[in-house]
């Protein structure tokens, strides 16, 4: 299966605030009681809340039949956790991940199904070949970074590298901005690569 349109933007301009909310008229609470995750995550993965991206900001697909998972990509969504699920709610937004991760606590939301192409990568070709992980921060500030999130992360992560045979290494296990073309930073110097490789291989 081929993209039948675009791979998702290049940059993800995210909105802020009460404008943000305004804009869509509905607003996406971390607090809200968790919806069964999609079936087929398999054993072993983090139970995270089902909140599903509007179809117009993601691929469907059916890999890995015919597109083999090949990494994850690491991303840091320069926006709050709700802000973050409400904007990939929008229709017409164009840029999605498969989770995004609270800071606080390491609550865990799904918001692609992983059969289907999230638009996190801004490269077609590594959208169809990874799954993305949204973490909520600023790449500036590391009192984001909690130990709560690495580690939630880090199961995630230990648990799709099981599932798909991904190595446990720096060349499957990617920042965003280690993609090629991408235009983003995150996630950023203080992204403690050392630290959460550490957690993935304990978790693995």
């Amino acid at each position: 299966m081929r993209p039948c349109c675009s791979p998702g933007p290049s940059r993800r301009h995210l909105l802020t605030g009460i404008a943000a909310l305004a804009a869509t008229g509905t607003a996406c609470s971390g607090n809200a009681t968790p919806s069964p995750a999609p079936t087929g995550t398999g054993p072993g993965y983090p139970q995270p809340q089902w909140v599903p991206a509007a179809a117009t900001n993601y691929t469907p697909a059916d890999r890995p039949d015919g597109h083999p998972v090949r990494m994850v990509i690491v991303h840091v969504t320069q926006e709050t956790f709700p802000d973050t699920l409400m904007l990939f709610g929008r229709p017409g937004y164009r840029a999605s991940a498969h989770y995004v991760v609270r800071s606080e606590d390491g609550h865990l939301a799904q918001c692609v199904r992983e059969r289907d192409v999230a638009w996190h990568a801004g490269n077609a070709a590594y959208n169809w070949r990874s799954i993305g992980i949204e973490h909520e921060g600023r790449v500036d500030e590391p009192r984001w970074f909690t130990q709560a999130l690495y580690e939630r992360s880090a199961g995630l992560t230990a648990a799709i590298c099981r599932r798909y045979g991904i190595p446990v290494d720096r060349r499957h296990i990617i920042g965003h901005d280690e993609v090629p073309g991408a235009d983003h930073t995150d996630p950023g110097p203080l992204w403690d690569w050392a630290r959460y490789m550490r957690l993935v291989r304990a978790a693995f």
